[in-house]
Order: structure tokens, then C-alpha cells, then sequence
């Protein structure tokens, strides 16, 4: 055995010396390499001694003598082929984390494994891989990422395997027994790879039975720091971004979301609910595909009674804060929600619409916050505020103050409404259901429609008669609101009635100035003519006068003669 040790030894050193012969181009070379644009001058027969590839072109050429070669597909490129080469001279170089993967490709490719001669460059790179590289979390993923332009040979050659096998075997070991600080340290560790070794290694995690809340870990850490400038920034008021849409990275970005929801474990409460908000954000200023916002509506759904304002604005808000998005996801979210209410309800032989869960009223109560800050909005249209006013239900309300706040906050930002739209704006809440505080501030606004002012005052009236507090249900409040509707039609006719009948006056008196006669007989003609016409016409409009009996206030009508000891009953109306 020491012969053979000895003869090895001797070989080394000769390789050695023919290395710095040749590099101090000393011998002349017979052969040109070209790897791309990089061309190696070199020998022949050092090739061929290593490189089974190198010696099959050599033997199978047609021509008599062949001087270039051409390696441009060598895995690694020049760098690689160069270090190939100095092996091949017996030249040192060093064997790191960073080319041992690219090292072993090449050498497949060179066919320098030890078939071909013993101690090859194969060989070397295998024992490095298993003795240096792969003993590491780091320096296992460190490799994996050096495989992501060796595909599909690194594939084949099962590094890639090898590495994902060891690197999510460390990973979870440092999940449930942290070797540093801070114990999440290796979360960082695996934001170097791209998304698809990503992918194997959190499979791989799942294989070996790691936690729901691990994996959410690792794919958060990921996701802050691949898609950085969209997610980090949980104010909704970042830094003004381009429409991404039409340009390479916006592409790649949305591939990459895409790819991290389908990552997303089936547990729906792994993920904080701000940190779903942010990729729905994302997932609707990147125009992912509408199965990605989907998923990620139907996580927010189901824990949505954690939700907060903030929250739900990241949702609504371009990154410039400036503009809202289309308000459908937020709708579809919150309708999710109550679906879901409503099945659990119905499950539990109750009713939905008399009984709200603790869930359903935290869910309001900030709904109605959300309202209020949207509706600082010119832009906001009035379907919009009230869509999403109207999908949580009555019952979920103990009181209307918040959202009474949102539709006056509404109304302040909208002055130019009319009456009719600012009634469909109001329509949304109870005056009913109104405190005390908000009821007086509601009697005095003057920016509430005739019909909520109405409101808030006859409940008042009833709640004195009645003799009740703020804190007793009065169910027979909530049996006058036909009666308290009828009322609030009465004043609008009375105001019609009005205005006919000044119409009606100002027109006799231009009659009256302008057919003045010049004789006191026709004068006295059209004066008796007029008399008897003004006569007529208020004998008319007195009979239709609802409030002539004091019910309302009818100072201004003059009613004429109008034959007072039988009134009539009539519907208060005008056809």
C-alpha cells in the first residue's frame, strides 16, 4: 500500500509543477478553449487525463488536428471552467459554500468523475458537499441557492434534495430548540432563496410535522423582506409607486404574491389579521389574480372580529394615501363575515336577527369607526357609504351614535346634497337608537334632512310623556314610527300648501295692479269681480287646509268664510 501512496504523492507534485509551467507559459499550448467570450490556451494531453468529455471530442474529431474546442454550455460558465482546468494542472484553488454546487455540475458535465481517474474533481466536490457545506443550516442553503442557475443538472445530481432535506430538518429543529438569539434567526436565513426552493422547504417542514404558527414565521419574514416596499408599510401612507402593471418588476411581484398565498397553511388564525390586510393591499395594487384575493378576503372573513380601524383602511387606501381603492373587497369581507354569523346562529337553533354574538357587535362597533373615516372623502359615493353601512345588522347595534357620526361627518364633507339624497345618506341609521347627547346635537344639525330631526324630537316628547330613561327598551316607540312617518308627511304638505297659497296671492295682486279701469263704475265692476274671485279661491284652498283645527300652525292661511260647525275628515293629501 505504500507504493501506491508514494507514486500518488509524486504524481501531485509533477501535476504541480506542469500547473506553473503552463500558467508561466513556459510549454506552448496546442489547444484554445472557449467558454463565451473568455478563451483558455491549454495542453492537451492535461485535459484529457481528467476530462472523459474533453478526450471523446479529441478522438472523434475529423480533423487532423483539432485546435479549438468549444465549452460555452458548461454549467458556471468561465469562472467554473477555469477552476476545472486548474485542477486538471493540479493547480490549488479553494472549494467554497458558494461554487461547490456549480464545482460538481461541471465536473458531471467534463465528465471528470473517478470512472474516468481516481480522486477526481467529482469526488472532491461530493465530500466537500458532505463534509463542509452540508453540515449547516447556512451553509446547506447557502448551496440551494447556488442551485437556482444549475438547473435541471443540480436537480438530477440530487444537491438540491440534499440541501432542502437538510436545511428543513435544521429549521425545525431551531423552531422548537433555538441554538441563538433572537430565536427567529433562521427565518432570516431562508429569505436568500427564491420562492420555488422556498416552497420545498416549508413542504418539507410540513412533512416533518412542524407548526402551523412555524410556517406562518418563516412565510411572513419571507414576504417582508421579498416584496418590502408593499407589505412593510402598514400605514397606508407610503411613498408614491408607479402602476405596476405593465413593467417587468410588477410581474415579477405578482408571481412572487401569488406564489406566498398559495403557501399559506389551511389554519386561517396562524397569520395576524394586519399582516393579511397588508397582502390583500398588495394583491389589489399589483392586480394579482382574482383565486389570490379570494384566499386571502375568505382568511380576513373568518377573524374578522379582530380587525381594526387601521386595518381595514390599509385595505382602502392607495400607497399614497391620496385616493381609495375599490371598496368591493372590504364589502365582500365583511359580508363573509355575517354569512358566517348567520350559519353559526342558525346552527345553534337561535335567531340572528334578535340575538348578535360579542363577535358580530365588536365588528360593528368598528365598521362604524371605518365609516367615519371614509367618509372625509369627496369621492365617495353614496351606494358605497351605504353598502357597507347596511351589512351589519340592526341588532348589532346598542346604539347608533357611531354610525350617526359617520353620516354627519358625510353630509359636512358633501354640502351640495338635496334633500332627497341626504334622507338615502340617513336612511342607513335609527334615530331611535340615538342617545340622549346624540338625539340633542341631531335636533340642532342643520345639515339632517326635516325627517331625522322629526325623529330625534318625538322620541324625546315620548320618552317625557312616558316618564323612561335611556336604559329601558320602549316598545312603544318603536309601535309610533308609522304614526311619527304620517307626521313627518303632514309637514311636507302643509309646507306645499303654503307655498300654493302664496303663489296663488302674489298672482291676484299683479292682476289687482295691472287692469286698473279708468271709470269708478268699472273699477267698481273689477273690484267686485276680483273680490268675488279671491273669495272663491280661498274658500277652496281653506277646505283642503289640514291644521285648521290646530293641529299644526296655521297662522298665515286665511281661510275666509269658510263654514267652520261641521268640519269633514279628510286625507291629509293633494292628488
Amino acid at each position: 500500500m505504500a507504493a501506491p501512496i508514494k507514486n500518488t504523492n509524486r504524481l501531485s507534485l509533477a501535476m504541480e509543477r506542469t500547473g506553473q509551467w503552463v500558467f508561466s507559459q513556459e510549454i506552448p499550448t496546442d489547444v484554445v478553449v472557449e467558454v463565451g467570450e473568455e478563451n483558455f490556451n491549454l495542453h492537451k494531453f492535461m485535459l484529457v487525463a481528467k476530462s472523459n468529455y474533453i478526450r471523446k471530442l479529441i478522438l472523434e474529431t475529423k480533423e487532423t488536428d483539432l485546435t479549438r474546442i468549444n465549452l460555452s454550455n458548461i454549467p458556471g460558465g468561465s469562472e467554473i471552467f477555469e477552476k476545472a482546468a486548474k485542477f486538471c494542472y493540479g493547480v490549488n484553488f479553494e472549494i467554497t459554500v458558494h461554487n461547490v454546487a456549480a464545482l460538481r455540475c461541471g465536473a458531471e458535465y467534463l465528465q471528470m468523475t473517478d470512472k474516468y481517474c481516481d480522486n477526481n474533481l467529482a469526488s472532491r466536490t461530493e465530500d466537500f458537499l458532505a463534509q463542509v457545506a452540508l453540515t449547516s443550516l447556512s451553509g446547506a442553503l447557502v448551496v440551494l441557492k447556488s442551485c437556482e442557475n444549475l438547473l435541471p443538472l443540480a436537480q438530477d445530481l440530487k444537491i438540491v434534495q440534499k440541501c432542502v432535506e437538510i436545511a428543513s430538518a435544521k429549521a425545525c429543529v431551531e423552531a422548537n430548540f433555538p441554538s441563538r438569539s433572537p430565536p427567529n434567526w433562521w427565518t432570516e436565513e431562508l429569505t436568500i432563496l427564491d420562492v420555488a426552493f422556498f416552497e420545498r422547504i416549508m413542504v418539507a417542514m410540513k412533512g416533518r410535522g412542524a407548526k402551523a404558527l412555524t410556517i406562518a414565521s418563516a412565510i411572513i419574514t419571507y414576504t417582508e423582506r421579498s416584496l418590502r416596499d408593499l407589505v412593510r408599510d402598514h400605514s397606508g401612507n407610503g411613498t408614491r409607486l408607479v402602476e405596476p402593471e405593465d413593467s417587468d418588476i410588477g410581474m415579477h411581484q405578482r408571481e412572487l404574491l401569488e406564489s406566498i398565498v398559495n403557501l399559506l397553511p389551511a389554519e386561517k388564525v396562524a397569520f395576524p389579521i394586519n399582516f393579511l390586510c397588508c397582502l390583500l393591499r398588495t394583491a389589489i395594487f399589483l392586480r394579482a389574480a382574482n383565486s389570490c384575493k379570494n384566499e386571502l378576503e375568505k382568511r380576513i372573513s373568518a377573524i374578522l372580529e379582530h380587525v381594526t380601524v387601521d386595518d381595514l383602511l390599509v385595505l382602502s387606501f392607495t400607497y399614497d394615501g391620496e385616493r381609495l381603492f375599490d371598496l368591493e373587497s372590504v364589502r365582500r369581507i365583511i359580508s363573509g363575515f355575517i354569512e358566517k354569523e348567520k350559519s353559526v346562529a342558525v346552527f345553534n337553533g337561535g335567531d340572528f336577527g334578535e340575538v348578535c354574538s360579542t363577535a358580530m357587535q365588536r365588528v360593528a362597533k368598528t365598521v362604524d369607526a371605518y365609516l367615519g373615516e371614509i367618509a372625509t372623502f369627496g369621492d365617495l359615493s353614496i351606494s358605497k357609504f351605504n353598502g357597507i353601512a347596511i351589512l351589519v345588522p340592526k341588532g348589532a347595534r346598542k346604539a347608533d351614535d357611531d354610525l350617526y357620526r359617520a353620516v354627519d361627518i358625510y353630509l359636512k364633507v358633501h354640502p351640495h346634497l338635496d334633500e332627497i339624497e341626504r334622507e338615502k345618506v340617513c336612511s342607513v341609521m335609527d334615530p331611535l337608537k340615538l342617545s340622549y347627547e346624540a338625539r340633542v346635537h341631531a335636533s340642532q344639525n342643520k345639515r339632517l334632512p326635516v325627517q331625522i330631526v322629526l325623529h330625534a324630537l318625538y322620541f324625546d316628547q315620548l320618552k317625557l310623556r312616558s316618564g323612561t330613561d335611556d336604559t329601558n327598551n320602549l316598545p312603544e316607540a318603536m309601535a309610533t314610527r308609522n304614526q311619527l312617518q304620517a307626521d313627518v308627511l303632514l309637514v311636507k304638505e302643509n309646507e306645499a300648501l303654503r307655498t300654493e297659497l302664496l303663489k296663488m296671492k302674489m298672482y291676484i295682486s299683479d292682476i289687482q295692479k295691472t287692469t286698473s279701469a279708468p271709470s269708478s263704475t268699472s273699477a267698481n265692476k273689477g273690484s267686485l269681480k276680483k273680490t268675488t274671485f279671491f273669495s272663491s279661491m280661498s274658500k277652496t284652498l281653506g277646505k283642503l287646509n289640514p291644521f285648521k283645527h290646530g293641529s299644526k300652525d296655521t297662522s298665515n292661511i286665511d281661510d275666509g268664510a269658510v263654514d267652520i260647525t261641521k268640519p269633514r275628515r279628510r286625507r291629509f293629501s293633494i292628488s
